[in-house]
This record gives C-alpha cells, sequence and structure tokens, in this order.
C-alpha cells in the first residue's frame, strides 16, 4: 500500500508530505482548490512521460516521492536483476523534474519507464475521468472479461496469442515471397547481369582504387621521382665532399677530442649514430631511385583498371565500399527470389496448418469468454442493484469476428438502465451518475479479484445523491476491508466513513499555494457539514455529526 507521499516545489506545492492509511483516506476541499494534485502525482510517478509543466513557477526542478509498503510480492528477483537495492517491506520510487529532463529512481537506483510500470501495475489502480472514458469503449471491453477470465483461459489466450505472432509472420513472408516470385523474366535476368558484372570485376578491396591512383601517380612522375632521389643519394653519400663523408671528419676529430676530455665521449657516439642513420637514408634513397622504371604497360593497366572501378562506382556506389554493398544486397535479393518460388507451396501449407490450430483455440477460448460473460454480467447486475440501480440489467455481448491477435471475438459491456429501455452500448448510456455507478461496480468486483493494494478513485461519485450516495459509500467501505483506498469526493455520507480524512486549501496572498491537512474531531465535523449544506451551520453540522455517529 501507499504509506507516504512527498511533494517539493510541484504545481502550486512547495513543499508537502502526506503519511496514508490502512483502509479508506477520503480527500475533500472545495471546486479548484486542487484536490487532483495528490492523486495526479501519484500517477505521474508511474508514468512514462511528464510534462515540465508540474515544476512550480520560480523553481529549477520538481520532486516527488512515493513511499510504498510491500507485504505481498516477493520482488527478490526483480530487485536482482535489475541491480536495485532490496529494501525488504518499503519500496521508495522518486521522480525529479527539470527542464532538461526527467530522472526516475527506484531505491536510489536510476530506473526506466519499464520498470515503474512493472511496480505501478504491482501496487496502485488509479480510476479517473479518462479511465472512465476507456472503459466506455467497446475497444477496450475484451480486455477487461480477459482480465476477469485469467486464471481459467489466460495461458491458452497467450498460446494462441504466440501462435498468432507466428501466423502473421509466415503471411508475411508468403506475400513477399510471392511478390518476389511475380518479377518478370527480363527483371530477373537484369538482377543477374547486374551481379555477374561487379562479381567479374574481381575487386579486391574496399579502397582498391586508392592504391592504385597512388601508384599511378608514382609512375607518371617516375623520371622526376628518379633524378630527385638520385640528386639526394649522391648529396648524401655519393660525391666527394659528401655529408657522409663530412661526418666522418668530424667524428675523427671528436675522437682525437674526447682523449682529452672523456665528456665528449657521449657528443661522439651521437654523431656516430647521426652518420650512420645518414648512411642508411642514402643507400634507401639509392635503392629506391635504382628501382624507379619508365613502366608503360603497368601504366596502361593501371588507367584500365580505374576507368572499369569508376564505371562500377558510377552505376552502384560513389565508392568501392557502396559497390561491394550493392553487390551483397543484389545477391540477396536473387536468393531471396530463387527461395521464393520453391517455397510458396510449403508456407501455405504451414499457414494453412497453423491456421486450423489457431480457429480451435479460438473456439475454445470463445467457449470460455461466453462463461465468464455470464458470471461478471450477473456480478455487475447484482452490484448496481446494490448501488441504487434495481431496474438496470447489464449484459456483455459476444459476437464472432475474422481471426485477430487477441481471439476470434468482438466483446461489447450493454446496458439498460430502465425496464422500458432496450440493452445499449454503456457508451450510451446518458446519466453521470448512472456512469459512475457501472464504473464503481467494475472497479469493485475486479478489485476483489486480484492483488492489487492500492485503489484510487478520483471523483467515482459524479452525479450521484441521496440514497444511492449512501450505497456507493457502503460499497466503498467493504472495499475498503480489502484495499488500502484513496478517494476524492464531493459527498459528506462518502466522506463521513473515512478511516483518514484529508482536506485541502488553496490560499492565494502574494502567490497561490496549495496546502493539504489531515482533519479530526471538530475539524472534521466542520469539513462534513460544508460538504454537506455547502456553509457551516448550525443544521449543517447537526446532520454532520450524525453522519459520524452512524459509524
Amino acid at each position: 500500500m501507499i504509506k507516504q507521499l512527498k511533494l517539493k516545489d510541484y504545481i502550486l506545492i512547495d513543499e508537502l508530505t502526506a503519511n496514508f492509511d490502512n483502509g479508506l483516506n477520503i480527500i475533500t476541499g472545495e471546486t479548484g482548490a486542487g484536490k487532483s494534485i495528490l492523486i495526479n502525482a501519484i500517477d505521474l510517478v508511474f508514468a512514462p512521460r511528464v510534462s515540465k509543466d508540474v515544476i512550480k513557477s520560480g523553481k529549477e526542478k520538481a520532486v516527488i516521492e512515493l513511499v510504498i509498503e510491500n507485504k505481498k510480492h516477493d520482488l527478490t528477483n526483480f530487485f536482482d536483476q535489475n541491480g536495485i537495492d532490496n529494501w525488504g517491506d518499503e519500496i521508495v520510487i522518486s521522480k525529479e523534474i527539470t527542464q532538461s529532463g526527467v530522472r526516475s529512481r527506484i531505491n536510489g537506483t536510476l530506473a526506466g519507464t519499464d520498470l515503474l510500470k512493472t511496480l505501478g501495475d504491482l501496487f496502485v489502480d488509479i480510476h479517473s475521468q479518462h479511465q472512465t472514458y476507456t472503459f466506455l469503449q467497446p475497444k477496450y471491453h475484451i480486455n477487461l472479461l480477459d482480465s476477469f477470465g485469467k486464471t481459467a483461459y489466460g495461458t491458452k489466450l497467450d498460446e494462441y496469442k504466440t501462435l498468432y505472432d507466428k501466423y502473421q509472420s509466415l503471411v508475411t513472408a508468403l506475400n513477399n515471397a510471392q511478390n518476389s516470385a511475380d518479377m518478370t523474366e527480363s527483371q530477373i535476368e537484369f538482377l543477374k547481369f547486374q551481379i555477374n558484372e561487379i562479381e567479374t570485376a574481381q575487386i579486391t578491396s574496399e579502397t582498391e582504387d586508392e592504391e592504385l591512383e597512388t601508384e599511378l601517380e608514382v609512375l607518371e612522375n617516375a623520371e622526376k621521382l628518379k633524378e630527385l632521389t638520385g640528386t639526394s643519394y649522391w648529396a648524401l653519400n655519393g660525391d666527394e665532399g659528401s655529408i657522409y663523408e663530412g661526418l666522418l671528419k668530424i667524428k675523427q676529430n671528436l675522437s682525437k677530442a674526447a682523449q682529452f676530455d672523456p665528456k665528449l665521449e657521449d657528443i661522439e657516439q651521437s654523431l656516430i649514430d647521426v652518420t650512420e642513420n645518414v648512411r642508411a637514408l642514402a643507400s634507401e634513397l639509392n635503392s629506391y631511385s635504382q628501382s624507379l622504371e619508365n613502366d608503360t604497360q603497368r601504366l596502361n593497366d593501371i588507367q584500365e583498371r580505374l576507368f572499369l572501378l569508376d564505371k562500377l562506382k558510377h552505376k552502384y556506389g560513389q565508392t568501392l565500399s557502396d559497390v561491394l554493398k550493392t553487390y551483397e544486397n543484389l545477391s540477396n535479393q536473387l536468393a531471396g527470389i530463387e527461395f521464393s518460388t520453391k517455397n510458396i507451396d510449403e508456407l501455405q501449407s504451414q499457414i494453412s496448418a497453423l491456421r486450423l490450430q489457431l480457429e480451435h483455440k479460438a473456439s475454445e477460448i470463445s467457449l470460455q469468454r461466453k462463461d465468464f460473460a455470464r458470471v461478471l454480467s450477473v456480478q455487475i447486475q447484482d452490484k448496481l442493484e446494490f448501488l441504487e440501480l434495481p431496474k438496470a440489467r447489464f449484459e456483455i455481448a459476444l459476437t464472432p469476428k475474422e481471426l485477430s491477435f487477441d481471439g476470434a471475438d468482438n466483446v461489447e459491456f450493454l446496458i439498460s438502465t430502465n425496464v422500458s429501455e432496450d440493452l445499449k452500448p454503456l457508451a450510451k448510456v446518458a446519466s453521470g451518475g448512472e456512469i459512475s455507478r457501472v464504473m464503481l461496480a467494475i472497479k469493485t468486483i475486479f478489485a476483489q479479484n486480484d492483488d492489487i493494494d492500492t485503489v484510487i478513485f478520483d471523483e467515482i461519485d459524479t452525479g450521484i445523491s441521496g440514497k444511492a450516495s449512501q450505497s456507493v459509500a457502503d460499497e466503498i467501505v467493504a472495499l475498503s476491508k480489502f484495499h488500502q483506498i484513496i478517494l476524492i469526493t464531493h459527498q459528506a455520507i462518502i466522506a463521513s466513513k473515512s478511516d483518514k480524512h484529508f482536506y485541502v486549501r488553496k490560499s492565494q496572498t502574494d502567490e497561490t499555494k496549495v496546502e493539504v491537512y489531515v482533519l479530526t474531531g471538530e475539524n472534521k465535523i466542520k469539513a462534513l457539514a460544508e460538504l454537506a449544506g455547502g456553509e457551516i451551520n448550525e443544521q449543517s453540522v447537526e446532520f454532520a455529526r450524525s453522519l459520524v455517529n452512524l459509524q
């Protein structure tokens, strides 16, 4: 369950700590006071995206921290696999929102959205106005029904979905094969011609053209290179008075000088090294100069080769690397065509066999869906009767559809709240109060059948009053015996049932602030009186006391 929520510089809140209890936690306050801020903050902890607008004006960052008490789930493997410290029964999730980004942490360790979603799905179920809209849409009804029946046919549905993914992959492969097989003979011949043209060139490497251009530059300037390197050789060690001879004479002088002063021996050794290097350089220059020839045949061969490589680059890519990649792609395409034409029959056979399996599994799932649809319909109708809709009829309609990722059933929730009316899609229920009670009926049934610790309702009591309010209050109290409930309400009857009562107040002086108080004793009586009568007077206070005394 949620133990604590901390907010800092979040929207209109400077700093706030709210400690929640087991049972029923009620949040009340004037319209526009900011009651939903707390619910939204809890929701944002697990959300994949957070707007920078939640940062309080003038502040650099907003911080949300949620402390969860875990006594139901063994999360040892979850923590170990994700490198998160295990803090026993306590899980601390924090989210820091700045202008540059969002950082989320679980027990102090940075965490991604997938990990946050995993924890959110385990511990918190938030029913908001958006979720009401979702529940009204028929496309989500099949998910609700399958969630209700997951213990009976959930595994079979997972197996079906795995088979369906394989089926779709084979269908895609068949379509590709048929498209490839539909290529004309001339297109295939042209493909073979392109492959052969590149293959025949026998490109040795991705840099062959660069290496040939370097060699061509040398051959075209062989005479000039021979002259320059030959002259350099003779200057170093070829003629009388060469640099090498001069260094030898200097070495002889230093050798004699070192006999008088040993400190010159290091200089003498350095000169010996220089002399040897000069001799070696001269030898290399001489060898290079002697190796240069006017090889006209090699020159022509390189020019022809470069012409061929340039032709390939013009047709198949800007570089030889691109040409080789094109060759690989063309070869794969041809191989795919040859494979496809041979395997169309095999793919069709596999698809037919797999479709028979899918149809069989879908039929079994449909039968179980129908059974659970009847059970769920009865339970929801019973709940609606308890919630002061005694004439309501509720039915879950299943109609066949073409095989899809979730089976072969269309599922839609139908309702009639008046004896004289036929069953209609849930989305066409006119009354806000009726919608609220249908949503509460669905949520309480699902909450009683899952391990979610905390169920949060954002104004589930919209559009109801009188005896219906009492019934909704009783239903929520019954649910709070098994789950922690956090609920925003405008109904004094519901608020009076609280185990803990939070009051949200907005103040506006130099700046707008939202503050949250925990109400007990007389303060709670006054808040209930204000909810009941719109103002605090003798009659509303007396009514509030009567509500509390009924507990």
